[in-house]
């Protein structure tokens, strides 16, 4: 396994590459872009998609992870995304309704245009 610095790097790299598509990718495929397997394969992902978003807020630009879904949640990432955007001070509402979903479609598109290479 990488380290967590460089695992973070990779993941943004594919990330980036996912964008330019203007797709998103579950929490598996992200995990497998990294060559990862069990155990603690998606604890291993959102860990590292929480530490690139602390890195897009003090950067102050749109969250990479939201191009990460979950299949259990219909599309939307899963509830650390909410909660570390509202540690952030990036969000406010409730991680399960209309707020949520409004937030990251809104969150997904400034994502999808700013990450995607040149």
């Amino acid at each position: 396994m990488l380290d967590p610095q460089a695992a973070r790097a990779a993941l943004r790299g594919n990330l980036r590459l996912v964008a330019g598509l203007g797709v998103t990718v579950t929490y598996h495929q992200a995990a497998r872009g990294l060559g990862l397997g069990p155990p603690h394969v998606i604890h291993t992902v959102s860990q590292l998609l929480e530490g690139l978003m602390d890195e897009d807020a003090a950067a102050g630009v749109p969250f990479v992870a939201a191009l990460v879904v979950s299949r259990a949640r219909g599309g939307l990432p899963a509830l650390g995304f909410f909660e570390t955007a509202a540690r952030l001070g990036r969000f406010k509402g409730d991680p399960f309704g209309e707020e949520a979903i409004a937030y990251h479609a809104a969150e997904l598109a400034l994502a999808t245009a700013y990450h995607a290479p040149a």
